[in-house]
């Protein structure tokens, strides 16, 4: 099959093209055929090894010390079940799938058990718009339910409201009830604001020590802040819940347990069948919207990782990998 590798860690110009044996399909496994597929955050900094110092060592005995263990990259993925295993009861060949593997979707084929977060696509949903879903949605799910415990009527800044994971954010925000402050540029603020937000902060223009806004929790999706400086900005028990993190956040987390007031959350998404299913439920019934910023062929994912490593874009960005 055709794909994207990385042999070593590195700039986007590691990315090359190749042909790779056809993943293998296992008694639970499930094969697509890859239509669409997207490149995330988490992507470029897995391609660059980006990671907080203190994550060096242990990130390298995962992934690889002297260049990548696993050089097919890509999560997000949808397109069509070609195969399944014999033991796999929910999925049929022709099914239109979308979800999210454990790493290798920049390829024509990808294979992942049933149990993973794959689940059937909504109907009149495109393969790009599907591809576009699963890692902001499933982490924005996460952090604001999960960790931020978020509840109705509370306060919200998200910073970042208008990237792969902050658009998702603002949507998941407004569904269970707060009042959404989107931090952002101009350019998308009406698109922001369509998503959800009351107010937004244009990130460009703003002097932080005029706004006099308390917030119950600040998601910070690019790491614009740290505890101290959103400090001010916290209501007396609020939550600072920053997505990239390193050794000081998750010791001001520890003293949570031995201080009042003010808390840092920290955690990590996962990748859920069930959330996943709650996703596209969401999306059937149009409560949540696919926000796409470009779509790039998979011959082009160099262009795509360029893109999406200079962190202002609006939404998602899909990679075509099939017609």
């Amino acid at each position: 099959m055709k794909a994207m590798i990385h042999r070593r860690y590195g700039p986007p110009e590691v990315l090359q093209p190749a042909e790779l044996p056809d993943p293998v399909v296992g008694p639970a496994d499930v094969l697509v055929r890859v239509v669409a597929t997207s490149v995330t955050t988490a992507d470029w900094r897995l391609r660059a090894f980006d990671v907080p110092p203190i994550f060096w060592l242990p990130g390298r005995l995962v992934l690889g010390i002297f260049g990548p263990r696993n050089p097919l990259l890509g999560r997000d993925f949808a397109g069509e079940v070609v195969e399944v295993g014999p033991q796999v009861k929910g999925f049929r060949p022709g099914d239109c799938v979308f979800g999210s593997s454990a790493g290798g979707s920049n390829a024509e084929y990808v294979s992942l058990p049933e149990s993973s977060a794959i689940t059937h696509m909504p109907k009149g949903l495109t393969f790009d718009e599907a591809a576009a879903v699963p890692f902001g949605a499933l982490s924005a799910l996460v952090f604001l339910r999960d960790f931020a415990k978020l509840r109705r009527s509370q306060r919200v800044l998200i910073v970042g409201a208008s990237g792969g994971v902050g658009c998702y954010a603002v949507q998941f925000a407004r569904l269970m009830g707060a009042d959404v402050t989107g931090v952002c540029s101009k350019r998308n603020a009406d698109r922001v604001r369509a998503l959800g937000a009351t107010d937004i902060i244009d990130y460009e223009n703003v002097n932080w020590a005029m706004v006099t806004t308390r917030y119950d929790l600040i998601l910070d999706a690019i790491g614009h802040f740290t505890f101290a400086s959103s400090r001010r900005l916290l209501a007396p028990r609020g939550i600072f819940l920053p997505l990239n993190f390193g050794l000081k956040e998750m010791v001001q987390s520890m003293m949570n347990g031995v201080r009042a007031g003010q808390r840092v959350v920290v955690g990590m998404s996962g990748e859920q069948k069930a959330d996943l299913d709650y996703i596209a439920d969401l999306l059937t019934s149009k409560e949540l919207i696919p926000v796409i910023d470009r779509v790039y062929p998979l011959s082009d994912l160099v262009s795509a990782h360029r893109h999406v490593e200079t962190r202002h874009r609006l939404g998602a960005v899909v990679v075509r990998v099939a017609s």
